[in-house]
């Protein structure tokens, strides 16, 4: 029981985090935009695609937490979390910021768990016994 809790709390936060940060995005379209043009060199910056993706993300965290179209939906979970996570890669190997960059923020270690339990997500996902899809034996496989 302690595997299908596990995964459950996985689906449960890496679902979550995308609905917040969707959710900000939406709440504050300034954020998406900053974000994009300071850490992805500017790539899909336009107010427009922030909010489309950020629409894009709170339905998807929303289908992950519920554990709904998994097969679909945690593949691209993963291109989001694990894609975010490449993006700051010197924050991991500097999280202080002294030889890599000058933005330290410790707060984007975690990213690193996060995408480790996003991959982590898809290779159980068969032992995931407690998500929604699995009950109604829809999209499981």
């Amino acid at each position: 029981m302690l595997r299908p809790l596990s995964l459950l709390i996985m689906r449960i936060g890496t679902g979550i985090l995308l609905v917040l940060w969707g959710s900000l995005r939406l709440m504050n379209p300034g954020t998406g935009t900053g974000l994009a043009e300071k850490y992805y060199g500017g790539v899909a910056s336009a107010s427009a695609l922030q909010t489309g993706f950020a629409v894009f993300e709170v339905i998807l965290g929303a289908l992950v937490v519920l554990g709904l179209l998994r097969k679909y939906t945690l593949p691209l979970q993963a291109l989001v979390l694990v894609g975010g996570a490449l993006a700051i890669w010197k924050h991991f190997l500097d999280p202080f910021g002294m030889y890599l960059h000058e933005d330290a923020n410790l707060l984007f270690f975690p990213s690193l768990t996060v995408a480790g339990a996003t991959l982590a997500l898809i290779a159980f996902r068969k032992e995931d016994t407690l998500s929604l899809d699995r009950l109604v034996k829809r999209f499981a496989d």
